[in-house]
């Protein structure tokens, strides 16, 4: 490829990124967050391009030998039949580690991601993983909320500055705090926010409820490859997109769902993913943040429940089937469970689900066959479960030949005693990736 073309290549999506984050920040009704540095959006949109733009450098090109000098010939057996010779394929790996809730509780989630290599002994970014998943319910029964939700932020920059990637998922306790249903919020938590103001202020208007809006989701959806596209690249992709091709090839469906609660089957709003959910939870969010004036919490006061001009779907969303409460694929007969559960694989453009919410206490759940992966354990000293994390080690390597092996291995990891192998699939895939 030619120099300038390369440059142009790398320049231009940078250079129209950076102007719709622009656009955005200065038309989005709740303002840029300078304080939060780039914000999701764009965090992940840079860290997706990047990998993108590596994945698509690793995928298998081709050159017409007699266009190539003479010590760039490879021998005759490695030619396709068009007389093209094969570049050499690289190996590809992905590392995922995933926790669900937290809930308030610091020492015991630094024990967490150390354990699992996401930070060193300072509690920093290691660079030992590429994306940490977080399920939701950082808040609530315990004390430190101020701490975790910094940690969080200043773990997303560190990745980000590395090209890891941090991805945060709301839990049904985020927004309880945010509508003002605090009855698992401790007094003694409540006296932390004191020295930075309003406890009130920082979840509905102030500091906390912009990071949510600004660097959480409701849904995720993970991409094992980088050229299905960067996380939450939705399914089915538009027309047109440039990760069409590959959602539609052999690499089809190459993709993790994290969400707190659950995906319903009967959820109406599974499509696109995971972007139907996520516009719902930004619309209700921004509901919350502009009710004036906002209601004192309950308890003492009587639950104030969701904003006026809440919509339909919105209250759905926060309904007992909305991926905030649904307990169906922990709590269900199993045989009942998992008679749905491709059904909703293939809307979402997943292989399996990680979701938290409903704890095991003992151990991580792995349910239909691994498709279903429910990983709060009641890691909280509020409940005493085990110190849990969930390990996704993604491979694609080349076979000689052609076509490529494509591996992953879910393990659970836990502090206190031996981990367990829950999922180790092995498929091979022919044809062009993207």
């Amino acid at each position: 490829m030619p120099r300038g073309t390369t440059l142009a290549f790398i320049a231009l999506p940078l250079l129209a990124l950076s102007l719709a984050y622009y656009a955005q920040s200065s038309s989005s009704p709740l303002g840029p967050a300078p304080h939060l540095g780039t914000g999701l959006q764009l965090s992940l949109a840079l860290s997706g391009f990047i990998g993108y733009a590596q994945a698509a450098v690793q995928a298998p090109f081709r050159f017409k030998l007699s266009e190539q000098p003479a010590e760039a010939v490879l021998e005759a057996d490695g030619c396709d039949e068009q007389g093209y010779a094969l570049a050499p394929r690289p190996r590809f790996t992905r590392k995922i580690i995933a926790v669900g809730d937290i809930h308030g509780d610091i020492g015991n989630a630094e024990r967490i991601l150390q354990m699992a290599g996401v930070v060193d002994e300072d509690n920093n970014w290691s660079g030992n993983v590429d994306v940490f998943v977080q399920t939701g319910d950082i808040i609530d029964r315990g004390d430190d909320t101020i701490e975790l939700f910094n940690w969080m932020e200043d773990l997303r920059e560190q990745a980000l500055a590395v090209n890891g990637i941090v991805l945060t998922v709301l839990g049904n306790h985020e927004y309880m705090n945010a509508i003002g249903d605090w009855r698992y919020v401790l007094d003694s938590e409540k006296k932390t926010f004191e020295p930075r103001g309003s406890r009130l202020e920082a979840v509905t208007t102030g500091w906390l409820a912009h990071a949510w809006a600004a660097n959480y989701t409701t849904a995720a959806r993970l991409p094992l490859h980088g050229l299905l596209g960067p996380p939450n690249t939705d399914y089915p992709p538009p027309k047109g997109s440039a990760f069409a091709r590959a959602n539609a090839g052999p690499l089809s469906h190459a993709a993790f769902s994290f969400v707190h609660g659950g995906l319903a089957p009967a959820y109406p709003n599974l499509q696109p993913f995971p972007s139907a959910i996520n516009n719902l939870g930004s619309s209700l969010l921004r509901r919350l943040m502009e009710r004036k004036p906002q209601p004192q919490p309950h308890p003492p006061s009587s639950y104030p429940g969701l904003p006026a001009g809440t919509t339909r779907e919105e209250a759905r969303l926060y309904g007992a089937d909305g991926p905030l409460w649904y307990r169906g694929w922990a709590d269900d007969d199993e045989k009942k469970a998992c008679s749905k559960v491709d059904e909703v694989l293939a809307k979402t453009g997943t292989r399996r689900m990680v979701m938290g919410h409903t704890p095991q206490f003992d151990a991580i759940a792995a349910r239909c066959d691994g498709k279903v992966l429910i990983i709060d354990t009641g890691i909280s000293h509020a409940y005493g479960g085990a110190l849990s994390a969930l390990s996704i080690e993604y491979t694609l390597e080349p076979v000689n030949g052609g076509g490529w092996k494509e591996q992953e291995v879910v393990k659970a990891l836990y502090a206190d005693y031996d981990d367990e192998l829950l999922v180790s699939s092995t498929r091979d895939l022919d044809g062009d990736l993207w």
